[in-house]
């Protein structure tokens, strides 16, 4: 015979089962306690989040986020200022050549601003109803209803492709050192968070420029989501007969690869 009375009465009682008075007396408490707490917290939360999550102040975070990255930037520029004035008492035919060479690749590297015809496409995420009705559905990929850094890239590569002369993003310069990355519900650009929607432009012959996006596979999926009345997500494109794009002046990060020895 098996189980907890198998054995019969023993006369003593089992160490699992035995509690002493303090146990008796303190769950109770801990109990009424913890009952008392969760009290307090409801009556000054007034029914909301004690700890709200990191995005709910969307504009606050992106507006510090862009003024550390402004100080910083700042202060680049100064420094900058400050190695061209040292630099320029300087007398010597290599400096001067180095130099020559410098203001040659400036506009190519970005660092002129450049003015003219072009386009601006807009992207944006889909309506908030469409996400709430996809979410209703049980739909699983939602990032379908959202811009992404690599829809923005696409839309970036087939301007170049397209002979684009600039391009900006939000107002910004892009250059081959830009990196654009999602964070949470924003996008960075060049360190600074930018939240959508997203304002593409692009100096070039219109006609080449129009083309180019028409063409490109990656775009094409983009645009075949913005078609679909269930997914609606943001894309518009016009002429513009004045695109400004500004010097690129923030700070370079360069990098390059050694080869193996």
């Amino acid at each position: 015979m098996t189980g907890a009375h198998a054995g019969g009465p023993t006369g003593r009682r089992s160490g699992r089962s035995g509690r002493s008075p303090v146990w008796r007396i303190g769950t109770p408490a801990v109990v009424l306690l913890s009952g008392l707490l969760f009290a307090v917290s409801g009556t000054d939360s007034e029914g909301t989040d004690l700890r709200p999550g990191r995005y709910t102040d969307l504009a606050g975070l992106v507006a510090g986020e862009a003024s550390d990255y402004q100080r910083i930037e700042d202060r680049f520029n100064e420094l900058s200022e400050e190695v061209d004035r040292l630099g320029a008492g300087v007398s010597d035919k290599r400096v001067e050549r180095l130099r020559r060479e410098q203001r040659e690749l400036r506009d190519r590297a970005g660092a002129t601003p450049r003015r003219g015809p072009g386009i601006r496409i807009t992207l944006s995420d889909a309506p908030e109803e469409l996400l709430d009705a996809a979410v209703a559905s049980g739909v699983v990929k939602l990032n379908r209803f959202v811009v992404h850094q690599q829809d923005i890239q696409a839309v970036v590569n087939a301007l170049w492709t397209g002979g684009a002369e600039a391009v900006t993003i939000a107002g910004q310069r892009v250059v081959s050192t830009t990196g654009i990355r999602c964070q949470g519900p924003v996008v960075q650009l060049q360190g600074v968070p930018y939240p959508q929607p997203y304002v593409i432009e692009a100096v070039g012959e219109v006609s080449d420029l129009l083309a180019a996006v028409d063409s490109d596979e990656l775009v094409s999926l983009y645009r075949s989501d913005s078609a679909d009345p269930q997914i609606g997500i943001g894309w518009e494109m016009e002429s513009v007969a004045d695109v400004r794009a500004p010097a690129y002046d923030a700070v370079l990060d360069l990098q390059y690869a050694k080869p193996l020895r």
